[in-house]
């Protein structure tokens, strides 16, 4: 079955809230936190809970692999997370005067839990809803606009609450707006689209690792995604040091930032369109070499260029959204290469590895930029010199650059494309078939009478 365009645009409701939790989580808490607890306390708190998540991913992942109610597989753990991020959230956004540290930890670790419990399956679920190519495409698509949609929603709601920063009205304000739009998105959606029935069957870890290591394409675009997660990651660490210490021009970080993700929601159609006509990988590669070729005028900015880094944020905010839209699609189909090996349908094991991907990128990025910046010698505190701001300025700009070409060179000639697609949508269709023959005798053999002799 495949879902109509009105299942596609509801699949992706989800994904506004969840980004809405997201930002404040990443952005807002840390500062929020330290200015009682301490940076340096509250960091290595929220690090112990990051690391908690990386474990459960492809715990939760295999857990939804192995599921098999009359729900579906991967709605009851969505249905079952969401209690607990709410519940997490309102804490987290709601604390008591008297905070301390492990209230922080503690409730830390619930709301990556939920979140877990929440997005592991709704990814995975999104892979499955469709075998068709292009499709599959449409489906990332609107999860990630919704995501970018909710992402400029939290980027503005200090703005838009009046405070202008991310104090305690503000936090309390996006825990209400949680409160009301999570439940409601994720009922429209558990409603209005289906999920569909797989046959799956579970395989031993050993045979499983062997599969997953012989799956050559999934390592692949792993490695292209974590190269380009690492690009990605630099500028999006850095941008607020970069307008502030490069350009001079702090008080344009909200209107650049916002112009930059409107720009990707905007250019989401073009994109897919085409995506279907030079397939994925060749799409995501394009974009790519879009980005690295704006972003190499980035090292050549000073401080007054205001106006030329308009332009860049909007030609290099072409390309987020199908930075994150496509790669995800293509993990989907590499997801039926494993089952066709006979791997029995491990989407969320999959997905879990790739979130795992994801957290790496983003952790390595901050791991390399700010121990290198300050080596050299760049403080965040006060004016830096020429060569610290010359420094800021190629990590933000020129360092990107070189992790792109190198995930395009990756994908440029990936072999999976929409013609191995269709040769490996066969196969499935083929194990399936054996493996529901030979389900269907043993339980034909276990349901026999007994005969008796004469």
């Amino acid at each position: 079955m495949t879902p109509n365009r009105g299942q596609v645009l509801l699949y992706g409701l989800p994904a506004l809230p969840l980004a809405v939790m997201g930002v404040p989580m990443y952005i807002f808490l840390p500062g929020f936190y330290g200015e009682t607890l301490g940076l340096a306390a509250v960091g290595a708190a929220l690090l112990v809970a990051r690391l908690w998540d990386v474990v459960t991913d492809p715990l939760i992942g295999s857990l939804g692999d192995r599921l098999d109610t009359r729900w579906g597989r991967r709605r009851p753990l969505i249905a079952a997370g969401m209690p607990l991020l709410l519940v997490s959230a309102w804490a987290l956004f709601r604390p008591p005067a008297d905070v301390g540290l492990a209230y922080l930890l503690g409730w830390g670790l619930a709301a990556y839990l939920g979140w877990t419990l929440m997005s592991l399956p709704y990814t995975a679920w999104g892979a499955e809803l469709s075998e068709d190519y292009d499709r599959r495409a449409s489906l990332t698509a609107s999860r990630e606009g919704f995501m970018l949609a909710g992402t400029l929603l939290a980027i503005a709601w200090p703005t838009l609450m009046g405070a202008g920063r991310a104090d305690a009205a503000t936090l309390a304000g996006l825990a209400w707006l949680l409160v009301i739009a999570l439940p409601v998105a994720v009922v429209i959606t558990l409603w209005r689209v289906p999920e569909p029935r797989l046959s799956a069957h579970s395989v031993g870890w050993r045979e499983g690792w062997a599969l997953l290591r012989g799956n050559r394409p999934f390592l692949r675009l792993l490695l292209a995604y974590v190269m380009n997660g690492l690009a990605n990651g630099l500028p999006a660490s850095l941008f607020t040091l970069f307008v502030a210490h490069v350009l001079m021009a702090e008080a344009w970080t909200g209107p650049l930032l916002l112009v930059y993700f409107v720009t990707g929601i905007a250019a989401l159609p073009g994109w897919l369109w085409l995506s279907r006509r030079i397939g994925k990988h060749r799409a995501w590669a394009v974009s790519m070499l879009w980005t690295s070729l704006v972003f190499l005028w980035v090292p050549f900015l000073g401080p007054g260029d205001t106006w030329a880094f308009l332009l860049i944020c909007v030609l290099s905010g072409v390309g987020v959204a199908v930075d994150m839209a496509l790669p995800a699609a293509i993990q989907a189909d590499l997801v039926d290469l494993d089952t066709a090996r006979g791997g029995g349908r491990r989407t969320g094991l999959y997905f879990g590895i790739w979130n795992m991907a994801t957290k790496l990128a983003l952790a390595l990025a901050v791991g390399i930029a700010f121990p290198l910046l300050e080596i050299i010698g760049f403080d965040a505190t006060q004016v830096a010199d020429r060569d610290g701001v010359l420094a800021l300025a190629l990590f933000y700009g020129a360092v990107p650059v070189a992790f792109k070409l190198a995930a395009t060179a990756l994908m440029w000639r990936f072999p999976h494309d929409r013609r191995a697609q269709t040769a490996t949508r066969a196969r499935v269709h083929d194990v399936e078939a054996a493996a529901a023959g030979t389900a269907s005798r043993r339980r034909s053999q276990r349901i026999s009478p007994p005969t008796t002799g004469n």
